[in-house]
Parts: C-alpha cells; structure tokens; sequence
C-alpha cells in the first residue's frame, strides 16, 4: 500500500480533470475555485496534455515523491532516453510538437520551464486544497491496514472499490481500456490511493519495464475537497505543539504530514541523518507518524492522530 502517487501525478491528474466535461461532485468547489486560472506560467505544462489517448506519464519522469521540489529534481536528471520513451506515440496539437520535441529531447532550458509550470500547477490546483486531500489519504491507507489486520490480504483486495475491482484468487479483476493479462511474477502490486483522478479505479502499468510493479489507483475523497491554504494554521494551535513535542520535533510532525524520507527530513529540520532518524523514532513511537520502506529508503507519514495534533495542538482520547 503506497502513502501517495506522488505530488507530480496529482498535479497532473489535476490538469486532466480541468480538461474533462465530466461533473464530479466532491470536486465541483474545486474546480469552481481553479477553472479559468491558468495562465501563462503553467503552459509550458498544460500544452503537453494531449489531444486524446494516454496522457504524459509524470510519475515515471518525477517518481511518486510527495515533495514538489524532490519531484522537479528527478525531472532535471532523468535520462533523455526516458523522456524520449515517455514523450513518444503522444498526440500533442500540431502547434505543441516542437515544444514537446524540445523536452523529450532534454533540452535544458525546456526541462528548467516545465519543472517551474509544475511549481506553478501545483501552487494552484494542488496545495491549497492538499490539507484535506492528505488528510483523506491517510484515512485511506489507515482502513487498509486495518482491512489487512482484520482479515488480510484476502479481505483487503475484496474491499477495494468493490464492485469496480474484483477479488477472485488467484486473479484480481480491474477495468482496464482493453482486455489484457498481467502476471505480478514476484513484482507484487502497489495499491495507490490518489485525490485527484478522472476515473474512479486505474491500472498502471509499463509491458516494457518488467522490474517495476503494476499499481492499482483508488480514490481517496470521501468528502467534497474544499481548500483552506497552506498557511492557515492557528498560532495558538502552533504554540501547544511546540509546547507539547518541542520547536524541532514539532517541526518534524509537519514535514511528515506531506510526507518524506529521514534524508528530506534531516535537510528540511537542518540535522543529521541520525538526529532526524531519532525524531523519526520519537513520533513513530507515540502514534504521531508511520514509517514504511520505499527502496533503498523509507518513508515517514503522519497519521490522522498526528494530523488531528497538527490543527489543534492538543492531545485528546480517542
């Protein structure tokens, strides 16, 4: 179970929500709120959402890291033969070929205009509304795990999105474009919850990397998504926090709750590896935060405790 598709997916998905007709209600605030306010510094990004088909897969060129400027780094260094590989067979208008040519090409400039139209997406469609939308996601990941203690993987896979995903061992059932067979052979499945997707359940999946596991996105509202800023925390609630956990660690509870390695934490608190680690440990310990392995690395991500803590800075019984 992933924490998150990753900031670049959602700001992505965002885009190709505001292109669709189609009403969706627990996002009509937002869309309301967002339509029409795209301009010039995110076109360098919304010019690369093609015609029909598939869209530009972000989250293969920026990874599924939640923080935008670790996305908009992967973007910066990934190989051109993957920007190539990502670009081709997509139908872009004739007038947007040649800048499409110019990223899947590498070329620096390019690459340095769309990561900051993905600076500016995310400031519009995202960020303000990502409180409530992490919220939901951690509420999400939180029933699955509950869902696996209850009656593992069997009862996990049979509440998803059930009617929409089917559980008949050995083979889960999804909707998919086309009739296809995909064999896990040891890969396993990454079951991603998202906030801003234009179909109910995904498949995610590349025939030509073998190493990397399919995904299967499931929404994650459960209520309509409304924004309330990203700077709108009460200074009283600030104070008992500190109060509480003290200026570091209470730091450290925010920077969780977008979620992050003990590296980008370290480098967010300026500490050590090691002392971000002990933070880490600290809030792991009191039920603040969970920490999951990704790869070589692992992932810190606040709870809905810890989220509850955030806004009120008090501790209550549950």
């Amino acid at each position: 179970m992933a924490a998150t598709i990753g900031v670049a997916a959602e700001v992505y998905y965002s885009l190709e929500l505001l292109r669709e007709s189609q009403e969706l209600p627990l996002l009509r605030s937002w869309r309301s709120a967002v339509a029409g306010r795209l301009g010039a510094d995110t076109r360098p990004l919304t010019s690369l959402i093609p015609v029909r088909g598939p869209g530009l897969d972000l989250l293969a060129l920026m990874g599924d890291v939640p923080s935008v400027d670790h996305a908009v780094d992967n973007l910066l260094h990934a190989p051109v033969s993957r920007l190539r590989r990502e670009f081709e067979g997509l139908d872009f208008r004739p007038g947007h070929v040649p800048w499409a040519r110019r990223v899947s090409e590498g070329d620096r400039d390019a690459r340095r205009e769309l990561a900051e139209a993905v600076r500016a997406c995310h400031r519009l469609t995202v960020e303000p509304y990502w409180r409530q939308g992490r919220s939901d996601l951690v509420a999400l990941t939180t029933r699955c795990a509950n869902l696996m203690l209850e009656g593992g993987i069997d009862l996990l896979l049979r509440s998803i999105c059930a009617p929409l995903v089917r559980w008949r061992p050995p083979v889960l059932e999804a909707p998919y474009p086309r009739r296809v067979e995909v064999r896990l052979q040891g890969r396993g499945l990454i079951i991603t919850p998202t906030v801003f997707a234009k179909l109910p359940v995904s498949l995610l999946w590349d025939p030509l990397d073998t190493a990397q596991p399919p995904r299967l996105t499931v929404p994650a509202l459960r209520r309509p998504l409304t924004g309330t800023g990203p700077a709108d925390t009460d200074g009283c609630a600030v104070r008992n926090l500190e109060s509480l956990l003290g200026r570091t660690r209470a730091a450290a509870l925010h920077v969780t709750a977008e979620g992050c390695t003990t590296s980008e934490l370290a480098r967010r608190l300026n500490v050590t590896a090691a002392a971000a680690s002990q933070h880490a440990t600290v809030l792991r310990n009191t039920d603040l935060i969970t920490t999951s392995r990704r790869g070589g690395s692992v992932l810190h991500l606040i709870t809905p405790l810890g989220l509850a803590l955030l806004r009120t800075g008090v501790l209550t019984e549950p």
